[in-house]
């Protein structure tokens, strides 16, 4: 049911936004780019809320291969990356309009540190080696605090309802931090520690390749699934709905500078002044 709220949104949003030009990336352009990795990630959100699937443990509710994990996995990949790259295109928008260097810089390190991620899941995934889980949530903890700190730098340029947008993410963001160091990654190390002691014996790459594609099982025990709920609710709701509201904020750009803060936007009138009085203009020399 969220699920096909968030598509139902989605395509509302693409009625209403595809056509307005906004953005740096030229013309419509940039907006369809932000509207194409929405619909990446809430679509693949959408497919792995139907046919839900744990994939070190293999298992899924529905017999299907569409339920493999290596169809799940790679769906997975594509949306983490589309959502990683909104937040990159947002934090480089804001920090182009402000000037604000550590916003930019944040902005260009999301998205390698979220490809290394997917790496770890990955080896995670075809060796059955917890532990890669383990990284790989660290690793989206690492990017999501660079992205806290960009968007935290960006608090005293804005005021008003822009600000308040502001704080509403470093919240969510704060919480979501939150939830990976004291559940999430702990669950991770816990079972890696459980593997260890059970000295279970790790698949080779190319043996995990073949287990994703043709091993799935199907159960409905809830025991199975306890530990997985709390991280698929978030993940196809709360997640999904930020990637959504990552749209409609980068569609606002021609009217966020009437929320600039005073004392910034006369600190940018001086620095362009005191630059022209360095540059003085040369003036044309004419013969009479």
């Amino acid at each position: 049911m969220v699920s096909g709220a968030n598509i139902a949104v989605w395509f509302l949003l693409y009625r209403e936004l595809h056509e307005q030009p906004t953005g740096g990336l030229g013309s419509t352009s940039g907006i369809q780019l932000m509207l194409l990795l929405c619909a990446a990630y809430v679509f693949g959100c959408a497919f792995r809320s139907f046919l839900p699937r744990a994939d070190v443990q293999r298992i899924c509710l529905f017999d299907t291969w569409l339920s493999s994990v290596v169809v799940g996995r790679s769906v997975a990949t594509v949306a983490e990356i589309s959502f990683a790259a909104q937040w990159a295109i947002i934090l480089h928008q804001l920090g182009t309009m402000t000037g604000a260097e550590t916003t930019l810089n944040a902005a260009w390190v999301i998205l390698p540190l979220i490809l290394i991620a997917e790496c770890f899941s990955w080896y995670a995934v075809l060796t059955t080696h917890y532990l890669g889980n383990a990284i790989e949530n660290s690793i989206w903890a690492v990017a999501f605090f660079v992205v806290g700190v960009g968007l935290c730098r960006l608090l005293p340029e804005f005021e008003g309802p822009v600000r308040v947008v502001l704080a509403i993410a470093i919240s969510g963001i704060a919480g979501y931090l939150a939830f990976l160091m004291a559940i999430d990654i702990p669950m991770y190390l816990s079972r890696w520690r459980a593997h260890v002691a059970d000295g279970r014996k790790l698949l080779r790459l190319l043996e995990g390749l073949r287990d994703v594609s043709t091993r799935w099982i199907v159960t409905h025990d809830l025991a199975e699934w306890k530990d997985e709920i709390a991280w698929m609710s978030l993940y196809f709701s709360a997640a999904v709905w930020a990637s959504l509201a990552l749209c409609v904020f980068y569609s606002l750009e021609d009217h966020l500078p009437r929320y600039r803060t005073e004392a910034t936007v006369a600190s940018w009138s001086s620095d362009a002044l005191a630059g022209a009085s360095k540059h003085p203009p040369v003036m044309a020399r004419h013969s009479f």
